[in-house]
Order: structure tokens, then sequence, then C-alpha cells
């Protein structure tokens, strides 16, 4: 072999080899390529799924320990008003929220403008009161108060009628600057019938119930604060913040004993001050038969973080 042909030999061999080396990291690539786009397709093709899981609510997990649930409620074009297959949904999604062990704490809201201005009045015209009857919206609706687990209520825009009626079941209402509150009933010849002529004066007193009720006229939020109606008042960009903090803090506690909490601050609406102080006193005692009051206890002596397992 001469000297030409033993380097045109040994050229063609490094090309072929770089050649090789070439394909073959042009495939790898490829596959990864190829590997992370299907990924993305499959994650892509997870959150669509989820998102049209619900036609009216988008519901997501959130909280560094992924234990609140934020429900919104998305029905903008009519303002969130509460149609029939919206409460279905909300009743589906309340229900199974309430049997996840990992939720503690739950934030319902409204997209846009609005928390919700109430039943859907284009669908509830032609009602009979026999349809009404079978329907029992109200009855519906309430499944939002039999949850026992917290829920904040974050009220931005309107919260009229049968959407104030839905923020007073929640456990906690935060508003917005520019929330505004009313039972407008009155005004298309019928009356509250979703709990808003007896929550309202439980939180406000009797007077202004009966004029909110008799008149239809909005409250803001200031004043709903001012009267007890709600707990505090953000700027509308920082309500949700607000109360996902509340949420998480919240679900961060066993979340057995805050079910237990729940319980009887809710019988102070129903009971004596007596029968009230009874039940509160059982379910105190209930406590020291679990193992996060005694963690709970523990800790504060060891002056460290508690470590609640929920038993």
């Amino acid at each position: 072999m001469n000297l030409f042909s033993k380097s045109f030999t040994q050229i063609l061999v490094r090309s072929l080899i770089t050649t090789r080396s070439f394909f073959k990291t042009s495939y790898s690539t490829s596959v990864i390529c190829r590997s992370t786009t299907n990924e993305s397709i499959q994650q892509s093709d997870k959150q669509q799924q989820q998102q049209k899981k619900y036609e009216y609510l988008l519901v997501n997990i959130t909280g560094q320990n992924s234990n609140v649930a934020l429900v919104q409620i998305n029905r903008p074009k009519a303002f969130n008003s509460l149609c029939n297959n919206l409460i279905k949904e909300l009743t589906i999604v309340l229900d199974s929220l309430d049997k996840n062990d990992q939720i503690g704490c739950i934030v319902l809201t409204g997209i846009t403008r609005a928390f919700s201005i109430g039943a859907d009045i284009k669908e509830m015209q032609n009602t009979t009161m026999s349809d009404v009857i079978k329907i029992d919206f109200p009855d519906q609706l309430s499944v939002v108060s039999k949850v026992k687990k917290p829920i904040i209520a974050a009220v931005n825009g309107f919260a009229l009628g049968g959407g104030c009626e839905l923020s007073m079941m929640c456990d906690i209402i935060y508003a917005g600057d520019k929330a505004e509150f009313s039972q407008p009933e009155i005004r298309i010849g019928t009356i509250p019938g979703a709990g808003g002529t007896q929550r309202l004066p439980r939180f406000i007193g009797k007077s202004k119930a009966m004029e909110m009720v008799l008149t239809g006229d909005r409250i803001s939020a200031q004043e709903a604060e001012k009267l007890g109606l709600i707990s505090a008042v953000f700027p509308a960009d920082k309500l949700i913040e607000e109360s996902l903090k509340t949420a998480e803090k919240i679900a961060n506690h066993s979340k057995i004993v805050v079910q237990l909490a729940k319980e009887a601050l809710n019988a102070a609406f129903e009971t004596s001050l007596a029968q009230g102080n009874l039940l509160e006193k059982r379910l105190s005692c209930t406590t020291f038969g679990l193992a996060d009051r005694k963690e709970g206890m523990t800790a504060f002596l060891e002056k460290r973080k508690p470590q609640f397992i929920d038993q």
C-alpha cells in the first residue's frame, strides 16, 4: 500500500467513526427529545382531562404539603350563577374532598368579578312549585354546610342571593375590598330559600338582616366586616393568597381535632348555652384519647413543632 492509499484509508476510517458517532448521538438525542415530548404530552393530556372533568368548577390541590383544595366556581359569562348542574358538581367535589384524608382545608371562590350572583333566574323563571319541591335547590346547596372539613369562602365581587347564602354556609368568609353582599330575592317576587332568613340574623342581628332582606339592598365588604358577617377584607389581588395562607395553617393542624372544633362551634348556633357547653366538654375530653393530643402537648413542652398523624 503506497503512502497515498494509506492516508486515504485512515481518513475514511476516521470519517466512518465520526459519522457513526454522529448518528448514535443524534439517535440518542432524538429518543430523549421524543421521550420528553411524550411525557409533556401525557402531562398536558392529564391536566386537560382534570380540567374537563367538571364543566363549572376548577379544582386544584395546593399548599406545601398538598393538603389544601382550591375550588373555583367557573361560570364567568353568567357571573357564576348557581344552575342545577353546577350545584350537582359542587356536591360531588366537596363530598370527594371531605373523604380525602390528605386534604385539611378547602377554599371556595369564584372566577372573575363574582363569587356568585345566586340562583340562575333564567333556569328558574318558568319553574313551577312542584318542580321546586322536586329539585330542592336549597337542600342540594346545603351540602356545603355539612362538610366536616373547614371551608373558607374567598368572596371577590358579588355575593348575591344564593351566593351570599353559599358564603354563609362556609366556616370563614374573607372578602376582596370591592366585594358586595345582598339578599335581593324580594325584588323578583320571592324570598331567600337557602338560609338567608336564618343564617343572616345570626351573623348580623335581626334589625340589619330585616333591612337587607326586605329592601334587597347591598352592603360593602367593609360594612360586612363591621357587622361581623365576614372575618377580614383584603385587596382583591391578595384575597386568594391570604385565604390559602389561612387554609394551610388550618390544614397543618391535626385534622381530627380541627373537625371536633368545627363541630363544637357549629353547635353554638343550634343549641342552648347549657347544651353547647356539655357538648364542648365531651368533645374536649374525647381529644384525650387521641395520639395527636399527646403529641401536641409533648411538642409544646419540648419546644418543638408537633408531628400530627391525624389519629
